[in-house]
């Protein structure tokens, strides 16, 4: 089964989220703590320490510390569990030959989540409100939509000074709902194409919010380093960029809610998107989110019994899906016109592609009958 996670607004009061806000801070400083003795244990008698070593220790450490022992013991497990993946993580990059990033030590005012298992350190009371141990009374819950089962494990997140809660909730695959398939081009001029000729224009969320972003920029290079008015505009400028990221996020549920509900099978480009957003087009990469996009369909289509194919990107707009000749075009073509007649946009083209090469045949042709072997 599928699991999906479902975001909530909590609302606490002023002790509750002082409460908060010092358990995020005594959970880095577990993180930190954690990282010196992996550090310090391998540079002075060449000893890897481990989650089972440090959580096995855990017990004593909270003794020692009493500010620690305040808050849920299964959620300071999580928190040495997260630096043991962030080593893991470290340690695979060594192995495929990547540059690796040595996990880092973290500051307190950078340390915006938390893992909690359900029922235990964190409960969700009869009233709808959540209790987290160590913080006084219930806190209240936008349940703005009803969870489709129990969650077994839940984050509490920080955002611009904002409080969420992140449910993880396994849900039940529906049927598919259509037959239909559909391939989808994604792009800079239209954010994606479809293959039945239908396109979406990208918003340009960034260069909607560019003139606002300068204004706040100037007004935070005004200020004096470590001023209040400068704390103020800097958390102004984050509250902008999150209200432009939220837009974005927004739109690209709807594109995504959509396709899956009309479509049965989606094929999609399987971009190299980090890549590209090394390039000179990287602003506009970052822009149309692509990977996001990408992702949303994934779980979405998981979810609703929706098949979702990626396909190789190579070439799929310098093909013909009339003739599958190849024409090399520059990228201020944006017609697709070929010498069997096919006159069509460029990335309509390029979806009608990405449709065959993810189920074999074009759209609206049908499977078509397969060749079978006979008897002589």
């Amino acid at each position: 089964m599928p699991t999906l996670s479902y975001k909530y607004r909590i609302e606490p009061n002023k002790t509750q989220g002082a409460a908060l806000a010092d358990m995020l801070r005594d959970f880095c400083g577990l993180y930190n703590a954690g990282l010196q003795q992996r550090v310090e244990a391998y540079q002075r008698r060449g000893v890897s320490v481990g989650y089972k070593m440090q959580a096995a220790e855990l017990k004593a450490v909270r003794c020692a510390a009493p500010e620690l022992a305040r808050w849920s013991f299964t959620a300071e497990q999580q928190v040495l569990r997260k630096l043991d993946i962030s080593f893991a993580a470290f340690f695979r990059r060594c192995r495929e030959g990547k540059t690796p990033g040595f996990p880092r030590f973290k500051a307190s005012a950078r340390y915006h989540a938390a893992t909690f298992r359900v029922g235990d350190g964190f409960t969700i009371r009869k009233n709808g409100r959540l209790g987290f141990v160590g913080v006084p009374g219930d806190i209240k819950v936008r349940w703005h939509r009803e969870l489709p089962s129990e969650p077994a494990s839940a984050i509490l997140t920080r955002q611009n000074g904002k409080w969420y809660v992140v449910f993880h909730v396994e849900v039940d695959a529906v049927e598919r709902a259509s037959t239909d398939g559909i391939g989808i081009d994604l792009g800079l001029t239209s954010l994606i194409a479809l293959s039945n000729g239908e396109t979406v224009a990208r918003p340009g969320w960034t260069k909607k919010a560019a003139k606002e972003t300068r204004r706040r920029q100037r007004a935070i290079a005004r200020c004096k380093r470590g001023s209040k008015t400068r704390k103020q505009r800097v958390a102004a400028l984050a509250k902008h960029h999150a209200g432009v990221a939220n837009r974005r996020r927004d739109h690209l549920h709807r594109i995504s809610r959509d396709l899956v509900k009309r479509f049965g099978r989606i094929g999609i480009e399987d971009l190299n998107v980090l890549g590209l957003a090394r390039g000179m087009l990287a602003k506009h990469v970052n822009d149309a989110s692509w990977a996001q996009l990408a992702a949303m369909l994934e779980y979405k289509a998981a979810s609703a019994g929706v098949e979702l194919v990626r396909v190789d990107p190579r070439g799929t707009s310098q093909t013909c899906p009339g003739c599958g000749v190849i024409a090399a075009k520059t990228l201020a073509e944006r017609r697709h016109r070929c010498d069997c007649g096919v006159d069509l946009d460029r990335d309509v083209a390029a979806a009608m592609v990405v449709h065959f090469l993810a189920f074999g045949f074009w759209p609206g042709s049908g499977l078509g009958s397969l060749s079978v072997p006979v008897a002589a």
